[in-house]
């Protein structure tokens, strides 16, 4: 399956080059099986939402490995494509930007056409690709707008999604500036944290501020390293990261249209294959 991260500080400006590059499990090293796409998105200094993205495995990316070890931002949400929807073009790499949020998922939702019907051209205006992903971050966007609140927003349109569309998984990560939301719904495809009093931090030794090491949450797919303070996220569990304070919620029901994976077609089976042996960071 596709891979995600995400990591908040809670306000200090620091690298995050020890979880995309350099961890035994980094998003590089998780990148030879992914190889579809790879993405980087973080805070300018004024708040907006900056990415990098392109339809090239990470490993192979120069621009990934240069954001990686330069970039500073309090906020971080990267991503390793494995297709399942949609053609190898940076239209359908993440992590997508609307309304000053970045977004990244992995999983399988159907019904793209019943979505497109709850959304009017103005939310449309914002879909460039030919993705679920993109799809289902257009309805929450349109959500958060209409509740005016960002936890409102993702609990009624996933919500909405569960109760009316097939889906195999709808993992997804979204940040604004110095927060961070991040779902596991229903248990098919994993989602873990390291929290600060568990041993997260922005990257161990060299990694990252002045002062070193800097107390951060930290969200990927699978654990990146082999510390034992990572945590694996509940079923239907909603994280809400804001600063260091993380609260959590568990705020659905079962999908009524749970896929198995026999649903699936043989390449969005192959696209949520769970696989973790450890990769060769090159």
């Amino acid at each position: 399956m596709c891979r995600l991260f995400a990591m908040s500080t809670g306000g200090p400006r620091v690298g995050a080059a020890y979880w995309l590059l350099d961890a035994s499990q980094s998003l590089r090293a998780q990148s030879h099986r992914m190889p579809h796409g790879a993405g980087l998105g973080w805070f300018s200094l004024g708040g907006e939402p900056v990415r990098d993205r392109a339809p090239i495995a990470a490993f192979e990316s120069f621009d990934f490995a240069l954001h990686a070890r330069n970039v500073r931002s309090h906020t971080f949400v990267g991503h390793v494509r494995d297709a399942s929807v949609g053609g190898l073009t940076v239209h359908n790499c993440h992590p997508f930007v609307m309304n000053d949020r970045l977004f990244a998922h992995n999983g399988v939702v159907k019904g793209m056409e019943t979505i497109r019907s709850w959304l009017t051209d103005v939310d449309l205006a914002h879909v460039a690709g030919e993705t679920d992903s993109e799809m289902v971050f257009a309805y929450v966007t349109a959500q958060i707008r209409r509740t005016g609140d960002t936890t409102q927003g993702i609990i009624e349109a996933v919500g909405r999604i569960g109760r009316e569309l097939p889906l195999f998984a709808l993992n997804l990560l979204i940040a604004e500036a110095g927060r961070l939301w991040a779902l596991r719904y229903p248990a098919s495809n994993e989602l873990w944290v390291l929290s600060p009093g568990q041993g997260g931090v922005s990257g161990p030794g060299r990694a990252v501020g002045a002062h070193g090491p800097v107390p951060a949450v930290v969200i990927a797919s699978e654990p990146m390293d082999d510390h034992p303070g990572w945590r694996l996220m509940e079923p239907g569990e909603l994280l809400i990261v804001d600063g260091l304070e993380e609260r959590s919620l568990l705020p659905f029901d079962p999908p009524r249209f749970a896929l198995r994976r026999s649903d699936l077609t043989a390449r969005e089976a192959a696209s949520q294959e769970t696989a973790v042996e450890p990769m060769p960071i090159l």
